[in-house]
């Protein structure tokens, strides 16, 4: 990609479909191909800008007369453990987490696929195949990794997070987790550990991705602080009036 591809980059919209987190909304985005050498820039310089990642596209919504989809991201060097957090903490101790390249198991996707049909039997991502799975972890044209959670005594494969790593941080992309044990908290578990992984790292940031604070799916993120939302001036931290605290 030419620099000047880099600055001005073709840009398309989806046809309107019906919201994944709000009933009776539509939803449209605007998106955009990561290609070529110079994919790392783009998708840092858009995710800056709201821009999320899914292969080698990225996108932000683009809906009519919404706006409640919010790019957030974690302030990682200023994170405090809520007493929440630290049950959760507890609860996890016994899991070892390792950072792998972007390159998928069996187990992996069998893991996936029971966390689907638990959690999201009636989502799009439901018929996943093997392949179409290789396809998100392993054709990434970012630099990209995986971070298995796995239980100390028996090995036994827990979580999955694949995850894009930034000049400023991490962003959390796509993550899966067993759900038989509920009392684990995994989801919150993934993204504590990035937290910490971003603070060792001396990152200042864990993007999550977008926030909807009346969306029962999406709402759990304005548990991590301090929590801040791109505005049209740019970044800053979210008020407890506005996180609805």
């Amino acid at each position: 990609m030419t620099d000047q591809g880099l600055q001005f980059p073709k840009f398309y919209v989806t046809a309107p479909s019906p919201c994944p987190y709000l009933d009776g909304k539509t939803e449209r985005k605007v998106f955009t191909e990561l290609r070529g050498p110079d994919a790392a820039a783009l998708n840092e310089a858009l995710g800056r800008v709201g821009f999320r990642r899914s292969q080698s596209v990225v996108y932000r919504p683009a809906c009519e007369g919404c706006s409640e989809c919010v790019s957030v991201r974690v302030r990682a060097q200023d994170f405090r453990l809520s007493r929440s957090h630290r049950r959760v903490a507890r609860a996890n101790a016994d899991l070892k987490s390792e950072v792998c390249p972007p390159q998928v198991t069996d187990e992996q996707y069998e893991l996936l696929q029971a966390y689907l049909n638990t959690r999201h039997a009636d989502g799009t991502m439901a018929d996943m195949t093997a392949d179409e799975y290789c396809d998100m972890v392993e054709t990434s044209p970012v630099p990209t990794i995986l971070v298995e959670y796995r239980r100390a005594i028996d090995s036994k494969l827990m979580a999955v997070a694949l995850t894009d790593e930034l000049s400023d941080g991490y962003s959390m992309i796509y993550s899966f987790f067993d759900t038989s044990e509920p009392h684990r908290s995994l989801g919150t578990h993934l993204i504590l550990d990035h937290i910490g992984k971003a603070k060792a790292a001396n990152h200042p940031h864990v993007y999550l991705g977008y926030w909807v604070k009346s969306s029962p799916k999406m709402s759990y993120k304005g548990r991590f602080r301090p929590l801040e939302r791109l505005g049209q001036n740019g970044w800053y931290e979210l008020t407890e009036d506005e996180l609805g605290k």
